[in-house]
C-alpha cells in the first residue's frame, strides 16, 4: 500500500502502463499503413463522393488533447532545466521521465484524433477508449496523491507534476465521457452539405392528446454539444418562455428519438428471453437494455466519490495554517483555496450530471414498463384478463413503473454510500487513531438497525401494494358502473366498500410509516451520537482534541450523515422495486391468446369458415362449446339461435380466438369484422369511431352511413358526425352504440363479418331497415355469421345454427330445420305465440284502413328523424367537445392549499408545532459545535465536563427529533387519508353530468399517484422543506458570525438565489402540472382498450391502438424529461453560487488576521461552510420540490369541491314508510335538460298512469324513453314542471328515499365482482331460500346450480363469466327481490330469446299484478297486454292511450310501428 501511494512509484507504475499503450499503438499504426499501401494502388471509381463535417465535440477532443501536450512538454522541459542547468537535487529523474511520457501520450491522442477525420472514422477505435478509461483511473490516482501530499504536507519538490496532476484530472473526466459515447464528432454527408440525424429546430408532427396536429420541434438536448449538456444550456429557451407566460402541452419539444418510448420498448422487446423467460425476466431484461448506461452513470458516481470528501480534508489543513500564523509559503493558503475550488466544482458537475443522467434512465425505465404492460395488455388471454384486472395493471403502468423509475437514482447507492463511510471512517482514523473504533461500532448498530427496519418496510410495503391493487379494481368497477349504483341508491354501500379496501391499505400503510419514521429518527440521531462517543473515547484513551481535529471529525461526520440516512432510502427503493419486478415478472409471463389457435385458409378457398370438432373453454376445466362442427361458405349469411346462455355469444368469440381452444380445428380464409353484443366505442368523435383508423372514402363512407340507418341522427346533432362521443358511449341511446360500431365493422370492408345480437337495442322499424339495407345489402356479397333472437330473419339465412348447452343440436336451412318438437321450433312457436295478439288487434283496429292512408303513415313515421336529443348532451354552441380539457391551476400554488394542507390534520397548531421542533434542533446544533470549539481552544480543560456537556446537547436535540418525526408522521397520515376520504366522498356525491364528461382516467390518477404522493412524499418533503431552510439559516449565520466581511457578497448571492427561483419554479410548477394531467390519457387509453380488445384484435388494429399509447406516453415522458433537466439546471446553478460562497469564506479565513478571527474559529466556519455549499440548494431545490409536490394536493382538492347532487336524505321533507303504496305517476310538463345552455331533450311531457297500470313505452331509437325514466329518478334535474307519485313532488324528497323506492332493470345489465349473492342482492337483506326462489323465476336456478359454489359462485369482472341474456335476468332478479310498487324496465328483455321474454313477461305480470310497471321496449309483443301505450318521439308524448284504441286511430304511429314489426316475418 506505501508503494502504491509513494508519489515515486506512481509516476513509475504510470509511465510503464502508458509505454505500453504506446508501443501497442505503434504496432497498430505500422500494420494500418502496410495495409493501406497494400491498398492504394486500387482504383476508387465508382465510389461515391463524401464530404465530411466536424463539430464542437471532436474540436473540443483535438483542443484539450494539444494543451495537455504543450502543458506537459512545459513541465518537462522546466525540470530538465532545473536538473541540468541549475543541478538542482530535489528534482528526480522519473520525474523528468514521466512527464516526457506524458507528452508523447497526449501527443499520440492529437495524431490519432486528427486522423480520423481523415479517414472518416463516427466511432472511436475500442483500443483508444480503453486507454482513455485506463487514464482517467491513473489520474484519479495521482489527483489523490497530489491533493494528499501538496495540501496535508506540502513538499516543494511535488509541485511541479503534483499541480499539473489536479489539473489534469477534469481533462481526464472529459475524454472518459467521450470514450463512453464513442463518437468522434464526425459526420459523413453524401453531398457537399453536411446533414445529420437531428439537427438544433428539426421539426416533427405530433398528435397531443386534445390537441389539433401541430409542429413541434424536437428538443435541444438531442443535438447539444458537451459544454451545452454540461451547463444545461439547451433549456434555456424553454425555461425562458416559461418565466414569461404558463407553459402549455405544445410549448414542450419532442425528446431525442432514442429517448422516445418506441425505442425504448425496441430495446426491451429484442432483448426479452422469448424461449425461457426465467425466474426473473424482467430484470434480466432490463439490465441488457439499460446495462450501459447503468455503468457510465456509475462512473459519474465514482467520480463524485473521488472529490467529495477533500473538504473534510482541507479542513485539518487551514486550522493548521492559521493556527501557525500564516508561517509557510507565500502561496500555501492560495494553493488550498485553488484546491477547494477545483474539487467542489468538480464535485457539483459530477453530482448534477449523474442526478439527471440517473433520471433520465429512470424515465426511459418507466416508458418501457408502461409500453410493455400496455403491448402485453393487448396479448392477454381470457383467463389472464380475470386474473389482471383493470385496477392491477393500471396499478403495474403508475405504480410500479414509477418504482422501477425511482430505483434508477438509488442503485449505485448501494455501493457509493458504503464506500463513503468507508472513506469518512479512513478519514477519521488518520485524525482521532482507534477512538474512532467506538463510533464505527455505534454507525454499525444503526445500520444493522436500518437493515431491520428496511425488511419491515418491505414486508408492509408488500401488503401496501396489495391493498392499494384492491382499492383501485374497486375504484375502476364504481367509475364504470356508477349510472346503474345511483339507479339502485347503491352509493353508501359502494361507497362503504371502497373505504373499506381504503381502512386495509392504511393500516398497511401506517405501518410503513412508523416503520420509516423510526429509521428516519436513527439516522437524525446518528451524527451527533457517533460524534458524542467518539469524543468521549478520545478523552478515554488520552487523544489529544484539537480544533483541527475536532472539526475535521464533525464535518466528517455532517458528510457521513447522507450515506447513513440515504442508504436505507436506497434500500427501500430496492426492496419496493424488488415487490415490483415480481409483480411485472407475473403478469408479463402470464397466457396470452393462442394466435395459432385459429388457422388460416388459402384465398381460394371454398370455405370460409370451417370448424372441426372444437370444444373451447373460458375456464380451463370446464368447457363451454363441445363438438363443433361448422363448414361455412363465401358469401353465405349463417344466422346463430338459441336460449339465454346456450354460448351462442361464446360461438363467435371461438371463431374469432378468444376462447381457449381445448381441442379441434379452426380455419376462416380472410379478414374478420366483429361487431359484439355490449357495444364498445371510443371516446372521439363519430367520425373517428366508424373510420376506426382508415382513410376517408367519402362515397363508402356515406353509403355505410346510409345503411346504418345514421343519417337522421347525424342531421339532429348539432355537429353531425363531428360529435365527441363520451367515456363507454355514455351521450349515446343504446340503438345508436349499436349502429355506430356496426357501421364501424362494415366500414372496415372485412370478408367475414361476426355480428353479436346487433338488432336488440333499435325498433322494429330501424331493425327492418338494418337488415334490409346492411345484412342483405351493403355485406350481401360478404360471409355472415350473426347471431339474433330475431327468429322473423331467419328465413333469409343459408344456414341456421341452433346451439342448446354449449353444443349445435340443428343445423341446415330454416325450412329444413322447422320440425315438430325441436329448439328451432320451439323458438318459433314462441315468437308466433307473440305476433298472433299483434295479428288479433291489427284486425280489429286498422285492417279496414285504405292502402295508400296505411302507406303514407308508414312513410311518415320512417321521414320521422331519431331524436339523439335526450341522450345527447351537447356542450355550448361552438363546440362539438364533450369532454373539457383537464381542469389546471396557473401560477403558483396557491398559499391557501399550503393552509389547507397545514390545517388538514389537527388545525393551525401544526405547523407551529413542526417548526419549534426543527428550530430548537437547529439552535441545539449549533450550541453545541460551539462548544466544541470554544472548549478545544482552552489550553486545559475537563474532559468529564466537556463530554457530559455536549451529551446533553446531543441528547435533547434527540428528544426534539423523536418528537418532530412522529408528530409528522401521525399529521402526515391523518391529512392523507382525510383528503381522501373528502375526495370520494365527493365523487359519490356528484351528479351523473360529472361521470358524462370526466374520463375515468382523470380519477384514477388522482386516487393512485397523487394519492401516494399525499400519502408518503408531501408530509416529508414538508418536515424536509423546514428542517433544510433552517439549517440553512444556521449556517448562514455561523459563516456570517465568524467572516463577517461575507455579509457583503451574500447579500447579492442570495438576490441571485431567489432570482433564480423564481425563474425556475415559473417552468417547473407548471411542468409539473403538465406532467400529472398527461398521465390520466395513458390510464384512460388502457383502459379503453381493454374494454374492446375483442373487437380490436378481431380488426387486427393492435399496432394502432400501440401507436396510440406510444403517443401518450411520449408527450407524458416529455414533460417528465424537461422537468428533471430544470431541477438539474437550478442545482448546478445554486451549488456553484454555494461553491462561490465557500470559496469566498475559506479565502477570507487565510487572508484575514488573527485578531478578527480565531483559529478555533476557522475549523467551525469551515465545516458549516462545507454544508453551506450544498444547503443553499438543497433549500431551494426542496422548496421548489415541495410546490411540485403540493399540485398533487391541489389536484385532489379540485375534486373535493365538484357540485353535488341534491341531498341524499330531506329531512323536512320524508316520504311515508310504505310509499309508493298505490304508483299513481302524474307528470305535468316535464321539461329537462343535461346542462344548462343545450337544447331541451323534454319537451313539456304530460301524462298520468294510474296505480297498478302497466305502461308500456315505445318510439324511435332515440326518442326520449330512457331519458323519461332517468327523469323518474332525477339522474338528471327537470328544469321545469313537475312529477308527483302518490301525490308527493319528487323533486323534494332526497335522492336515497326516491330511488330507493323504485325497482328497476336497466338497459345496460351490470354484474360487478364478487359473487352471485353479491350481485343479487348487495345489500345482504334477503335469505338464502329467498334468493334461490328468485333465481328460480329468472330461469336461472340451473344455471347457478351447475356452478361448484352455488350462490358464492364467482362473479369476475364485469360479470364476463355469464352471457348479456343471463346478466339482464339477474338484473331481474334484483327487482323481484325488492318487490317495488313502481317498477321502471328498460329494454329488460332486449338481449333474450323470444321464449324466455314470454316467461319474464309471464313473471312480471304475476309478481308485480298489483304493481305500476312502465316498461320501455323494443319489442312490440311486450307491450300489447300492457293497460296503456306510450309513445315518444322528439321528446314529446305523441300518443298515450290503451293499445286497442291507439290501433283504431287512422293516423296513430304506433299502429305503424305495430304494422311494421309484424311485416318483419315477410322482409
Amino acid at each position: 500500500m506505501f508503494y502504491l501511494f509513494n508519489p515515486c512509484s506512481q509516476r513509475a507504475i504510470v509511465s510503464v502502463i502508458q509505454l505500453l499503450f504506446l508501443a501497442v499503438f505503434v504496432v497498430l499504426a505500422i500494420i494500418k499503413t502496410a495495409s493501406q499501401l497494400r491498398t492504394s494502388r486500387h482504383s476508387s471509381y465508382g465510389k461515391e463522393a463524401t464530404t465530411t463535417k466536424s463539430t464542437k465535440m471532436f474540436h473540443a477532443t483535438l483542443a484539450l488533447a494539444s494543451m495537455a501536450g504543450i502543458l506537459y512538454a512545459a513541465v518537462d522541459a522546466c525540470l530538465l532545466w532545473l536538473k541540468l542547468a541549475r543541478e538542482e537535487a530535489s528534482v528526480a529523474t522519473v520525474d523528468i521521465i514521466f512527464s516526457t511520457i506524458q507528452t508523447f501520450k497526449w501527443l499520440c491522442f492529437v495524431v490519432i484524433v486528427g486522423h480520423e477525420k481523415k479517414f472518416n472514422v463516427l466511432v472511436h477505435p475500442w483500443t483508444i477508449r480503453s486507454w482513455w478509461v485506463i487514464d482517467f483511473l491513473l489520474s484519479a490516482l495521482l489527483f489523490s496523491t497530489a491533493v494528499q501530499r501538496v495540501v496535508l504536507r506540502f513538499d516543494a519538490h511535488l509541485a511541479g507534476n503534483g499541480i499539473v496532476s489536479l489539473v489534469m484530472l477534469p481533462v481526464s473526466i472529459f475524454f472518459l465521457m467521450v470514450a463512453i459515447r464513442g463518437w468522434t464528432g464526425i459526420v459523413i454527408c453524401s453531398s457537399s452539405v453536411a446533414k445529420p440525424l437531428l439537427e438544433d429546430g428539426h421539426l416533427e408532427k405530433v398528435v397531443d392528446d386534445g390537441i389539433a396536429e401541430e409542429v413541434l420541434p424536437t428538443t435541444g438536448y438531442a443535438t447539444a454539444g458537451v459544454f451545452n449538456r454540461a451547463v444545461w444550456k439547451w433549456l434555456t429557451p424553454l425555461l425562458d418562455k416559461g418565466y414569461k407566460s404558463p407553459l402549455q402541452l405544445h410549448d414542450i419539444p419532442l425528446l431525442a428519438p432514442d429517448d422516445r418510448a418506441e425505442s425504448n420498448y425496441s430495446r426491451f422487446k429484442r432483448d426479452w428471453p422469448e424461449n425461457d423467460p426465467g425466474s426473473h425476466p424482467v430484470r434480466s431484461t432490463l439490465l441488457k437494455c439499460f446495462g450501459g448506461i447503468l455503468f457510465r452513470n456509475g462512473l459519474l458516481a465514482l467520480i463524485r466519490l473521488c472529490v467529495m470528501y477533500a473538504g473534510p480534508i482541507l479542513i485539518q489543513r487551514f486550522v493548521s495554517y492559521t493556527a501557525n500564523a500564516y508561517q509557510g509559503p507565500a502561496y500555501e493558503g492560495y494553493l488550498l483555496v485553488l484546491v477547494l475550488l477545483i474539487a467542489k466544482v468538480i464535485e457539483v458537475f459530477s453530482s448534477h450530471q449523474y442526478n439527471f443522467q440517473s433520471m433520465k434512465l429512470g424515465m426511459m425505465v418507466r416508458s418501457t414498463i408502461i409500453a410493455a404492460v400496455y403491448q402485453k395488455g393487448l396479448r392477454l388471454s381470457s383467463s389472464s384478463k380475470q386474473g389482471h384486472g383493470v385496477g392491477h395493471i393500471v396499478n403495474y403502468m403508475v405504480v410500479d413503473a414509477q418504482q422501477l423509475s425511482d430505483l434508477m437514482y438509488q442503485l449505485h447507492n448501494l455501493w457509493v454510500l458504503p464506500a463513503q463511510v468507508c472513506i469518512a471512517l479512513a478519514i477519521l482514523y488518520g485524525v482521532m487513531g482507534l477512538p474512532m473504533l467506538a463510533g464505527f461500532f455505534v454507525m454499525a448498530i444503526i445500520i444493522a438497525l436500518n437493515f431491520y427496519y428496511t425488511k419491515k418496510q418491505r414486508e408492509h410495503q408488500t401488503k401496501l401494494m396489495a391493498m392499494r391493487d384492491e382499492r383501485m379494481k374497486a375504484t375502476s368497477e364504481v367509475l364504470n358502473f356508477m349510472k346503474i349504483i345511483k339507479f339502485q341508491a347503491w352509493e353508501d354501500h359502494f361507497l362503504g366498500r371502497v373505504e373499506g379496501y381504503r381502512m386495509r391499505e392504511y393500516t398497511s400503510l401506517r405501518k410503513f410509516l412508523i416503520v420509516l419514521a423510526q429509521n428516519i429518527a436513527a439516522l437524525w440521531m446518528c451524527s451527533s451520537l457517533v460524534a458524542t462517543v467518539t469524543f468521549a473515547a478520545c478523552v478515554a484513551f488520552n487523544v489529544e482534541l484539537t480544533a483541527a481535529k475536532v472539526f475535521t471529525a464533525t464535518a466528517t461526520f455532517r458528510i457521513l450523515q447522507e450515506p447513513v440516512r440515504a442508504f436505507p432510502q436506497a434500500l427501500i427503493s430496492i426492496s419496493q422495486s424488488l415487490v415490483s419486478l415480481e409483480r411485472l415478472d407475473k403478469y408479463m409471463v402470464s397466457d396470452e391468446l393462442d394466435t395459432k389457435a385459429v388457422e388460416k385458409l388459402p384465398a381460394d378457398a371454398d370455405a370460409a369458415v370451417d370448424v372441426e370438432d372444437g370444444t373451447f373453454s373460458w375456464e380451463e376445466d370446464e368447457p363451454t362449446l363441445k363438438d363443433i362442427n361448422v363448414h361455412v361458405k363465401k358469401g353465405q349469411l349463417v344466422a346463430i339461435v338459441g336460449t339465454v346462455g346456450s354460448g351462442k355469444s361464446s360461438m363467435l368469440t371461438a371463431l374469432l380466438g378468444e376462447m381457449r381452444k381445448l381441442s379441434g380445428k379452426v380455419r376462416i380464409s380472410g379478414s374478420t369484422a366483429y361487431v359484439p353484443q355490449t357495444a364498445w366505442i371510443q371516446n372521439a368523435t363519430i367520425e373517428d369511431n366508424i373510420l376506426f383508423g382508415l382513410p376517408m372514402d367519402k362515397a363508402r363512407y356515406a353509403a355505410v352511413v346510409r345503411s346504418c340507418a345514421l343519417e337522421q341522427d347525424f342531421k339532429l346533432m348539432e355537429f353531425g358526425d363531428q360529435t365527441e362521443i363520451g367515456e363507454r358511449g355514455i351521450n349515446l341511446s343504446g340503438g345508436q352504440k349499436q349502429r355506430i360500431q356496426l357501421a364501424r365493422a362494415v366500414y372496415q370492408d372485412s370478408d367475414i363479418y361476426l355480428l353479436d345480437d346487433v338488432f336488440s337495442a333499435v325498433d322494429a322499424h330501424t331493425g327492418t331497415h338494418l337488415f334490409q339495407e346492411c345484412i342483405l345489402g351493403s355485406l350481401r356479397k360478404k360471409t355472415v355469421l350473426l347471431v339474433t333472437h330475431q327468429v322473423e330473419f331467419l328465413h333469409h339465412a343459408d344456414l341456421v345454427l341452433v346451439l342448446r348447452d354449449g353444443t349445435i343440436v340443428q343445423s341446415g336451412k330454416y325450412s329444413e330445420l322447422l320440425q315438430k318438437g325441436t329448439d328451432l321450433e320451439v323458438l318459433v312457436a314462441a315468437h308466433h305465440s307473440a305476433m298472433e295478439s299483434i295479428s288479433m288487434d291489427e284486425q280489429d283496429g286498422i285492417t279496414d284502413l285504405p292502402l295508400e292512408a296505411t302507406q303514407e303513415r308508414k312513410l311518415s313515421f320512417k321521414r320521422r328523424p331519431s331524436i339523439t336529443g335526450p341522450r345527447q348532451p351537447q356542450k355550448l354552441k361552438g363546440s362539438a367537445k364533450l369532454i373539457d380539457e383537464e381542469q389546471r391551476e396557473a401560477g403558483r400554488v396557491g398559499w391557501r392549499v399550503y393552509w389547507l394542507y397545514f390545517t388538514k390534520a389537527f388545525g393551525w397548531p401544526t405547523l407551529p408545532i413542526i417548526v419549534s421542533c426543527q428550530g430548537l434542533w437547529t439552535v441545539v446544533s449549533i450550541a453545541s459545535d460551539y462548544w466544541l470549539a470554544a472548549e478545544t481552544a482552552k489550553t486545559s480543560f475537563s474532559a468529564a465536563a466537556f463530554v457530559k456537556v455536549y451529551l446533553v446537547l446531543c441528547a435533547i436535540s434527540w428528544v426534539l427529533v423523536i418528537g418532530r418525526v412522529s408528530f409528522q408522521t401521525v399529521a402526515g397520515l391523518k391529512a392523507a387519508q382525510m383528503f381522501y376520504f373528502d375526495m370520494l366522498r365527493s365523487i359519490f356525491r356528484s351528479p351523473m353530468s360529472f361521470f358524462d364528461t370526466t374520463p375515468s382516467g382523470r380519477i384514477l390518477s388522482r386516487s393512485s399517484t397523487d394519492q401516494a404522493q399525499l400519502d408518503v412524499l408531501v408530509p416529508f418533503f414538508v418536515s424536509g422543506t423546514i428542517a433544510t431552510f433552517l439549517g440553512t439559516l444556521g449556517s448562514v449565520i455561523v459563516a456570517c458570525q465568524v467572516t463577517w466581511p461575507l455579509i457583503f457578497l451574500i447579500l447579492p448571492l442570495a438576490w441571485a438565489f431567489l432570482f433564480y427561483q423564481n425563474y425556475y419554479i415559473t417552468t417547473s410548477r407548471e411542468l409539473t402540472r403538465l406532467d400529472s394531467i398527461s398521465k390520466a390519457p395513458v390510464i384512460f387509453h388502457f383502459s379503453e382498450t381493454l374494454a374492446g380488445l375483442p373487437t380490436i384484435r378481431a380488426f387486427k388494429k393492435q399496432e394502432s391502438f400501440i401507436d396510440g399509447n406510444v403517443d401518450r406516453v411520449n408527450t407524458n415522458i416529455r414533460m417528465e424529461f424537461h422537468n428533471i433537466a430544470s431541477n438539474e439546471w437550478l442545482g448546478l446553478r445554486l451549488e456553484l453560487l454555494g461553491t462561490i460562497v465557500l470559496c469566498a469564506s475559506a479565502l477570507l479565513l487565510v487572508t484575514l488576521p488573527a485578531s478578527i478571527i480565531a483559529p478555533e474559529n476557522v475549523g467551525l466556519a469551515l465545516s458549516y461552510g462545507l454544508v453551506l455549499n450544498s444547503s443553499l440548494f438543497w433549500s431551494v431545490w426542496i422548496a421548489c420540490m415541495l410546490e411540485n409536490k403540493m399540485v398533487s394536493v391541489e389536484r385532489i382538492r379540485q375534486y373535493t369541491t365538484i357540485e353535488s347532487e341534491a341531498p341524499r336524505i330531506n329531512d323536512d321533507y320524508r316520504p311515508p314508510l310504505i310509499w309508493p303504496s298505490q304508483g299513481t305517476v302524474a307528470v305535468r310538463n316535464l321539461q329537462l335538460r343535461y346542462r344548462p345552455n343545450t337544447p331541451l331533450v323534454l319537451k313539456g311531457v304530460t301524462l298520468t298512469i294510474q296505480g297498478g297500470d302497466k305502461v308500456g313505452v315505445v318510439g324511435r331509437t332515440g326518442s326520449g324513453k330512457s331519458t323519461l325514466i332517468q327523469a323518474f329518478f332525477r339522474l338528471v334535474e327537470p328544469c321545469g314542471g313537475e312529477v308527483r307519485i302518490d301525490g308527493i313532488d319528487i323533486t323534494q324528497l332526497g335522492l336515497a328515499d326516491l330511488r330507493s323506492r323504485f325497482g328497476i332493470i336497466p338497459q345496460e345489465p351490470i354484474l360487478f365482482e364478487g359473487s352471485i349473492r353479491s350481485n343479487v342482492d348487495p345489500l345482504g337483506q334477503y335469505s338464502d331460500d329467498r334468493i334461490w326462489e328468485v333465481l328460480r323465476k329468472c330461469q336461472l336456478a340451473d344455471a347457478v346450480q351447475q356452478k361448484t359454489g352455488g350462490l358464492d359462485s364467482s362473479v369476475v369482472d364485469n360479470g364476463d363469466n355469464w352471457s348479456v341474456g343471463q346478466k339482464q335476468l339477474f338484473c331481474l332478479g334484483r327487482a323481484l327481490l325488492k318487490d317495488s310498487r313502481l317498477l321502471f324496465l328498460d329494454e329488460a328483455t332486449a338481449s333474450v330469446d323470444a321464449q324466455t321474454d314470454a316467461v319474464i313477461q309471464k313473471t312480471i305480470r304475476e309478481q308485480f299484478a298489483s304493481s305500476t310497471v312502465v316498461s320501455v321496449a323494443h319489442r312490440i309483443p311486450s307491450v300489447m297486454d300492457s293497460d296503456k301505450v306510450l309513445v315518444m318521439g322528439e321528446g314529446e308524448v305523441k300518443e298515450y292511450d290503451r293499445p286497442s284504441v291507439l290501433l283504431e286511430r287512422p293516423t296513430s304511429l304506433f299502429a305503424a310501428l305495430v304494422r311494421e314489426y309484424s311485416a318483419r316475418s315477410g322482409v
